[in-house]
Protein backbone atom coordinates (compact mmCIF):
# COMPACT_ATOMS: atom_id res chain seq x y z
CA UNK A 1 0.00 0.00 0.00
CA UNK A 2 3.01 2.32 0.34
CA UNK A 3 3.13 2.42 -3.46
CA UNK A 4 -0.19 4.26 -3.77
CA UNK A 5 -0.16 7.03 -6.37
CA UNK A 6 -2.62 9.93 -6.65
CA UNK A 7 -3.60 10.80 -10.22
CA UNK A 8 -5.14 14.28 -10.18
CA UNK A 9 -7.79 14.59 -12.91
CA UNK A 10 -9.42 17.85 -11.82
CA UNK A 11 -7.98 19.86 -14.69
CA UNK A 12 -9.71 17.49 -17.11
CA UNK A 13 -12.65 15.64 -15.58
CA UNK A 14 -13.14 18.32 -12.96
CA UNK A 15 -13.37 21.21 -15.42
CA UNK A 16 -14.94 19.62 -18.49
CA UNK A 17 -18.45 20.01 -17.12
CA UNK A 18 -17.99 23.60 -15.91
CA UNK A 19 -19.64 26.24 -18.12
CA UNK A 20 -17.36 29.02 -16.90
CA UNK A 21 -14.25 28.63 -19.06
CA UNK A 22 -11.05 28.89 -17.04
CA UNK A 23 -8.30 31.09 -18.53
CA UNK A 24 -5.01 29.41 -19.42
CA UNK A 25 -3.10 31.45 -16.83
CA UNK A 26 -5.40 30.32 -14.03
CA UNK A 27 -5.03 26.66 -15.04
CA UNK A 28 -1.25 27.08 -15.02
CA UNK A 29 -1.41 28.53 -11.50
CA UNK A 30 -3.51 25.60 -10.26
CA UNK A 31 -1.15 23.08 -11.83
CA UNK A 32 1.82 24.82 -10.22
CA UNK A 33 0.00 24.49 -6.89
CA UNK A 34 -0.49 20.76 -7.48
CA UNK A 35 3.18 20.34 -8.37
CA UNK A 36 4.18 22.20 -5.22
CA UNK A 37 1.92 19.91 -3.20
CA UNK A 38 3.75 16.83 -4.51
CA UNK A 39 0.94 15.18 -6.50
CA UNK A 40 2.26 12.11 -8.33
CA UNK A 41 0.39 12.38 -11.63
CA UNK A 42 -1.57 15.24 -13.17
CA UNK A 43 -3.99 15.01 -16.08
CA UNK A 44 -3.66 18.39 -17.74
CA UNK A 45 -6.52 18.01 -20.19
CA UNK A 46 -8.06 16.10 -23.07
CA UNK A 47 -7.65 16.31 -26.83
CA UNK A 48 -11.25 16.58 -27.90
CA UNK A 49 -13.31 18.76 -30.21
CA UNK A 50 -13.29 22.22 -28.57
CA UNK A 51 -16.80 22.85 -29.86
CA UNK A 52 -18.08 19.94 -27.77
CA UNK A 53 -15.91 20.65 -24.72
CA UNK A 54 -14.71 24.30 -24.87
CA UNK A 55 -12.95 23.97 -21.51
CA UNK A 56 -10.34 21.68 -23.11
CA UNK A 57 -9.44 23.97 -26.04
CA UNK A 58 -6.06 24.92 -24.53
CA UNK A 59 -4.83 21.42 -23.65
CA UNK A 60 -2.03 21.56 -26.24
CA UNK A 61 -0.74 24.83 -24.76
CA UNK A 62 -0.81 23.44 -21.21
CA UNK A 63 1.30 20.42 -22.15
CA UNK A 64 3.72 22.53 -24.15
CA UNK A 65 4.17 24.77 -21.12
CA UNK A 66 4.74 22.04 -18.55
CA UNK A 67 6.55 19.44 -20.65
CA UNK A 68 9.81 21.36 -20.27
CA UNK A 69 12.01 19.81 -17.58
CA UNK A 70 12.37 23.14 -15.78
CA UNK A 71 8.62 23.36 -15.33
CA UNK A 72 8.06 20.26 -13.20
CA UNK A 73 9.83 17.61 -11.12
CA UNK A 74 10.96 14.75 -13.35
CA UNK A 75 9.11 12.18 -11.21
CA UNK A 76 5.72 13.77 -11.88
CA UNK A 77 3.82 12.22 -14.78
CA UNK A 78 1.70 14.43 -17.06
CA UNK A 79 -1.23 12.55 -18.55
CA UNK A 80 -3.77 13.43 -21.20
CA UNK A 81 -7.02 11.88 -22.37
CA UNK A 82 -7.40 11.00 -26.06
CA UNK A 83 -10.47 9.65 -27.83
CA UNK A 84 -9.21 9.18 -31.39
CA UNK A 85 -6.18 9.18 -33.67
CA UNK A 86 -6.24 12.94 -34.12
CA UNK A 87 -6.12 13.42 -30.37
CA UNK A 88 -3.23 10.97 -30.12
CA UNK A 89 -1.35 12.88 -32.80
CA UNK A 90 -1.91 16.18 -30.97
CA UNK A 91 -0.75 14.64 -27.70
CA UNK A 92 2.40 13.25 -29.27
CA UNK A 93 3.26 16.69 -30.60
CA UNK A 94 2.96 18.62 -27.34
CA UNK A 95 4.58 16.45 -24.68
CA UNK A 96 2.02 14.05 -23.20
CA UNK A 97 3.87 11.49 -21.05
CA UNK A 98 1.02 9.08 -20.38
CA UNK A 99 -1.92 8.62 -22.70
CA UNK A 100 -5.24 7.78 -21.10
CA UNK A 101 -7.79 6.21 -23.40
CA UNK A 102 -10.53 3.66 -23.17
CA UNK A 103 -13.92 2.30 -24.06
CA UNK A 104 -17.22 2.18 -22.25
CA UNK A 105 -18.74 -1.10 -21.13
CA UNK A 106 -22.09 0.58 -21.87
CA UNK A 107 -22.86 0.75 -25.57
CA UNK A 108 -25.30 3.62 -24.97
CA UNK A 109 -22.75 5.69 -23.04
CA UNK A 110 -20.10 4.88 -25.64
CA UNK A 111 -22.24 6.26 -28.46
CA UNK A 112 -23.10 9.42 -26.51
CA UNK A 113 -19.46 9.98 -25.54
CA UNK A 114 -17.63 9.05 -28.76
CA UNK A 115 -20.27 8.48 -31.43
CA UNK A 116 -19.26 4.81 -31.63
CA UNK A 117 -20.44 1.60 -30.05
CA UNK A 118 -18.22 -0.35 -27.66
CA UNK A 119 -17.04 -2.97 -30.16
CA UNK A 120 -16.19 -0.38 -32.81
CA UNK A 121 -14.35 1.78 -30.30
CA UNK A 122 -12.37 -1.20 -28.97
CA UNK A 123 -10.44 -1.83 -32.18
CA UNK A 124 -9.59 1.85 -32.47
CA UNK A 125 -8.40 2.18 -28.87
CA UNK A 126 -6.21 -0.93 -28.97
CA UNK A 127 -4.52 0.29 -32.16
CA UNK A 128 -3.94 3.71 -30.58
CA UNK A 129 -2.59 2.20 -27.37
CA UNK A 130 -0.14 0.01 -29.26
CA UNK A 131 1.03 2.99 -31.31
CA UNK A 132 1.65 5.01 -28.14
CA UNK A 133 3.51 2.11 -26.51
CA UNK A 134 5.66 1.72 -29.61
CA UNK A 135 6.55 5.42 -29.28
CA UNK A 136 7.80 4.68 -25.72
CA UNK A 137 4.86 6.45 -24.08
CA UNK A 138 3.03 5.20 -21.02
CA UNK A 139 -0.54 4.10 -21.64
CA UNK A 140 -3.47 3.65 -19.29
CA UNK A 141 -6.52 1.98 -20.81
CA UNK A 142 -9.80 2.47 -19.02
CA UNK A 143 -13.21 0.86 -19.01
CA UNK A 144 -15.89 3.48 -18.43
CA UNK A 145 -19.26 2.62 -16.88
CA UNK A 146 -17.52 -0.45 -15.46
CA UNK A 147 -19.81 -0.70 -12.44
CA UNK A 148 -23.10 0.44 -13.94
CA UNK A 149 -24.63 2.88 -16.41
CA UNK A 150 -27.17 5.66 -15.93
CA UNK A 151 -28.80 4.69 -19.23
CA UNK A 152 -28.52 0.89 -19.23
CA UNK A 153 -28.44 0.13 -15.51
CA UNK A 154 -26.30 -2.77 -14.24
CA UNK A 155 -23.33 -3.83 -16.35
CA UNK A 156 -22.48 -7.54 -16.29
CA UNK A 157 -19.01 -8.20 -14.84
CA UNK A 158 -18.39 -10.59 -17.73
CA UNK A 159 -18.71 -7.69 -20.17
CA UNK A 160 -16.10 -5.68 -18.29
CA UNK A 161 -13.77 -8.65 -17.99
CA UNK A 162 -14.02 -9.41 -21.69
CA UNK A 163 -12.68 -5.91 -22.38
CA UNK A 164 -9.94 -6.42 -19.80
CA UNK A 165 -8.91 -9.63 -21.54
CA UNK A 166 -8.68 -7.84 -24.89
CA UNK A 167 -6.44 -5.19 -23.29
CA UNK A 168 -4.19 -7.83 -21.77
CA UNK A 169 -3.96 -9.74 -25.06
CA UNK A 170 -2.86 -6.50 -26.73
CA UNK A 171 -0.06 -6.00 -24.19
CA UNK A 172 -1.82 -3.25 -22.22
CA UNK A 173 -1.28 -3.84 -18.51
CA UNK A 174 -2.12 -0.48 -16.93
CA UNK A 175 -5.90 -0.75 -16.63
CA UNK A 176 -8.36 1.63 -14.99
CA UNK A 177 -11.97 0.90 -14.08
CA UNK A 178 -14.06 4.08 -14.19
CA UNK A 179 -17.32 4.40 -12.30
CA UNK A 180 -18.70 6.97 -14.72
CA UNK A 181 -22.25 6.86 -13.35
CA UNK A 182 -21.26 6.47 -9.70
CA UNK A 183 -23.09 3.15 -9.31
CA UNK A 184 -20.23 1.19 -7.69
CA UNK A 185 -20.42 -0.22 -4.17
CA UNK A 186 -17.50 -1.70 -2.16
CA UNK A 187 -18.10 -5.49 -2.45
CA UNK A 188 -18.63 -5.12 -6.19
CA UNK A 189 -15.36 -3.16 -6.46
CA UNK A 190 -13.33 -5.78 -4.61
CA UNK A 191 -14.84 -8.63 -6.62
CA UNK A 192 -14.22 -7.05 -10.02
CA UNK A 193 -10.61 -6.07 -9.33
CA UNK A 194 -10.02 -9.49 -7.83
CA UNK A 195 -11.18 -11.10 -11.07
CA UNK A 196 -8.77 -8.95 -13.08
CA UNK A 197 -5.84 -10.00 -10.90
CA UNK A 198 -6.79 -13.65 -11.41
CA UNK A 199 -6.23 -13.05 -15.11
CA UNK A 200 -2.96 -11.14 -14.66
CA UNK A 201 -1.43 -10.79 -11.22
CA UNK A 202 1.08 -8.26 -12.54
CA UNK A 203 -1.47 -5.84 -13.99
CA UNK A 204 -1.15 -2.24 -12.78
CA UNK A 205 -4.63 -1.27 -11.67
CA UNK A 206 -6.22 2.16 -11.38
CA UNK A 207 -9.61 3.37 -10.18
CA UNK A 208 -11.81 6.35 -10.96
CA UNK A 209 -14.88 6.82 -8.78
CA UNK A 210 -17.65 9.41 -8.77
CA UNK A 211 -19.64 10.46 -5.72
CA UNK A 212 -23.09 10.32 -7.31
CA UNK A 213 -24.47 8.19 -4.47
CA UNK A 214 -21.93 9.07 -1.77
CA UNK A 215 -19.73 5.97 -1.97
CA UNK A 216 -16.66 7.34 -3.73
CA UNK A 217 -14.22 7.23 -0.82
CA UNK A 218 -15.57 3.88 0.44
CA UNK A 219 -15.01 2.46 -3.04
CA UNK A 220 -11.43 3.76 -3.02
CA UNK A 221 -10.75 1.75 0.13
CA UNK A 222 -12.33 -1.33 -1.41
CA UNK A 223 -10.08 -0.87 -4.44
CA UNK A 224 -7.04 -0.47 -2.21
CA UNK A 225 -7.86 -3.70 -0.40
CA UNK A 226 -8.09 -5.41 -3.77
CA UNK A 227 -4.60 -4.26 -4.77
CA UNK A 228 -5.22 -1.08 -6.78
CA UNK A 229 -2.23 1.27 -6.92
CA UNK A 230 -3.41 4.35 -8.86
CA UNK A 231 -6.25 6.52 -7.54
CA UNK A 232 -7.82 9.16 -9.76
CA UNK A 233 -9.38 12.10 -7.94
CA UNK A 234 -10.20 15.76 -8.52
CA UNK A 235 -9.26 18.87 -6.60
CA UNK A 236 -12.27 20.16 -4.69
CA UNK A 237 -14.37 17.17 -5.76
CA UNK A 238 -15.25 18.80 -9.06
CA UNK A 239 -16.31 16.86 -12.10
CA UNK A 240 -18.73 14.64 -13.88
CA UNK A 241 -18.99 13.24 -17.38
CA UNK A 242 -21.19 15.55 -19.52
CA UNK A 243 -22.31 12.51 -21.52
CA UNK A 244 -23.74 10.45 -18.68
CA UNK A 245 -27.31 10.63 -17.35
CA UNK A 246 -26.60 12.01 -13.86
CA UNK A 247 -23.28 13.84 -13.67
CA UNK A 248 -21.66 14.09 -10.24
CA UNK A 249 -18.27 15.04 -8.86
CA UNK A 250 -15.18 12.90 -8.54
CA UNK A 251 -13.69 11.67 -5.29
CA UNK A 252 -12.18 14.81 -3.77
CA UNK A 253 -8.36 14.83 -3.88
CA UNK A 254 -7.81 16.53 -0.54
CA UNK A 255 -10.37 14.28 1.18
CA UNK A 256 -8.68 11.18 -0.25
CA UNK A 257 -5.18 12.36 0.70
CA UNK A 258 -6.33 13.33 4.21
CA UNK A 259 -7.90 9.91 4.70
CA UNK A 260 -4.80 8.10 3.45
CA UNK A 261 -2.44 10.16 5.58
CA UNK A 262 -4.34 9.22 8.72
CA UNK A 263 -2.97 5.71 8.20
CA UNK A 264 0.50 6.79 7.13
CA UNK A 265 -0.02 6.64 3.36
CA UNK A 266 0.51 9.29 0.67
CA UNK A 267 2.81 11.14 3.07
CA UNK A 268 4.80 12.70 0.24
CA UNK A 269 1.88 15.03 -0.52
CA UNK A 270 1.67 18.39 1.26
CA UNK A 271 -1.99 18.49 2.30
CA UNK A 272 -1.93 22.17 3.25
CA UNK A 273 -0.69 23.16 -0.20
CA UNK A 274 -3.35 20.96 -1.74
CA UNK A 275 -6.01 22.69 0.36
CA UNK A 276 -4.66 26.09 -0.67
CA UNK A 277 -5.14 25.14 -4.33
CA UNK A 278 -8.68 23.95 -3.59
CA UNK A 279 -9.49 27.24 -1.85
CA UNK A 280 -8.35 29.16 -4.90
CA UNK A 281 -10.51 26.90 -7.06
CA UNK A 282 -13.56 27.64 -4.89
CA UNK A 283 -12.83 31.37 -4.98
CA UNK A 284 -12.63 31.33 -8.78
CA UNK A 285 -15.99 29.61 -9.21
CA UNK A 286 -17.53 31.60 -6.36
CA UNK A 287 -19.20 28.66 -4.67
CA UNK A 288 -18.66 26.03 -2.00
CA UNK A 289 -17.05 22.88 -3.36
CA UNK A 290 -18.08 19.33 -2.36
CA UNK A 291 -14.88 18.53 -0.43
CA UNK A 292 -15.20 17.98 3.32
CA UNK A 293 -11.67 18.74 4.55
CA UNK A 294 -11.77 22.13 2.89
CA UNK A 295 -14.68 22.97 5.22
CA UNK A 296 -13.80 21.00 8.37
CA UNK A 297 -10.01 21.30 8.33
CA UNK A 298 -7.37 18.59 8.68
CA UNK A 299 -6.96 16.38 11.74
CA UNK A 300 -3.92 14.54 10.40
CA UNK A 301 -1.64 16.50 12.73
CA UNK A 302 -4.28 17.19 15.35
CA UNK A 303 -2.86 17.66 18.85
CA UNK A 304 -4.86 16.89 21.96
CA UNK A 305 -6.23 20.00 23.58
CA UNK A 306 -6.08 22.16 20.45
Amino acid sequence: MNEIRIHEVGLRDGLQIEKQVVPLEKKIAWIEGLLAAGIDMIQLGSFVNPERVPQMADSDKLFAHFSQDVKKPSAVVLSGLVLNEKGLERGMACGVEMFCMGVSASDTHSRKNTGRGTDEAMGQIIAMAQAALKAQKRVQASIQSAFGCGFEGPIAPERVLSIVEKYLEAGIRNISLADTAGHAYPPQVEDLYGEILKRDGQAELACHFHNTYGLGLANCYAAMRAGVKYFESALGGLGGCPFTKVAAGNVCSEDLVHSLQRQGLATGIDLEKLLAAARDLAAFFGRELPGFILKAGSIVNFKKGQ
